[in-house]
């Protein structure tokens, strides 16, 4: 490929992200025109490792006082996930994300069991993974994981008994309503940024 080529297939490219950062950005606004919540600072916890991540560059597209949802590129490079949205659930104590490959398509839905703690102080939301998780396949298959993890951190005092009975709760409500087929009602408030989701494996939000 000559230099012109080169410059100008990379010149395409380069507006090509230019405009995907924009559509998320103008559907995020779009959104959450009128409403008068402040966006908090979203932070990650997690138990095993022990670890506590400024999720700087996830974009919030809604918030209200139940539900709130993000778009983001993956943390950590994998061989097939690049991007994804989640919604948590606040008050119910699960977040369901959707994880897409580098060229777009659904790899899988993954839930998190999470508890919420929110700082009006810093105006931080801390997300604490209770390290239940659920994924399910394109093809409608269910599978629970890192069950045992929850054993580790009870035996290694990082899980309280009442965290404990929280996440088991929470799974239980999580996992009847999938079981019940309600899993793109559960979705459902992440379904107005699909056509925002064309992200280049090279752009971060």
């Amino acid at each position: 490929m000559d230099r012109f080529n080169f410059q100008k297939n990379r010149s395409a490219k380069e507006k090509q992200k230019g405009r995907h950062s924009a559509l998320v950005r103008a559907c995020a606004k779009a959104h959450r025109r009128g409403n008068m919540m402040s966006d908090p600072i979203l932070y990650r916890k997690r138990l095993i490792p022990d670890e506590c991540v400024l999720l700087k560059d996830d974009v919030i597209l809604r918030h209200d006082s139940d539900i709130l949802v993000t778009g983001w590129k993956a943390l950590r490079p994998r061989k097939n996930l690049d991007h994804g949205f989640s919604c948590y659930y606040l008050k119910k104590g699960y977040k369901i994300s959707r994880f897409y490959a580098h060229d777009g398509h659904l790899l899988y839905h993954y839930c998190d069991i999470i508890s919420c703690d929110f700082r009006a102080e810093d105006n931080s939301l801390i997300v604490t993974d209770l390290l239940a998780d659920v994924i399910i396949y394109p093809d409608g298959f269910i599978k629970v994981v890192d069950l045992s993890e929850i054993s580790d951190a009870l035996e290694q005092g990082l899980l309280s008994s009442v965290l404990l009975k929280a996440a088991l709760r929470s799974l239980d409500h999580l996992l009847t309503q999938l079981y019940d087929g309600r899993l793109a009602k559960l979705a459902e408030p992440m379904d107005c940024f699909q056509p925002c989701s064309l992200f280049s494996s090279q752009e971060a939000f």
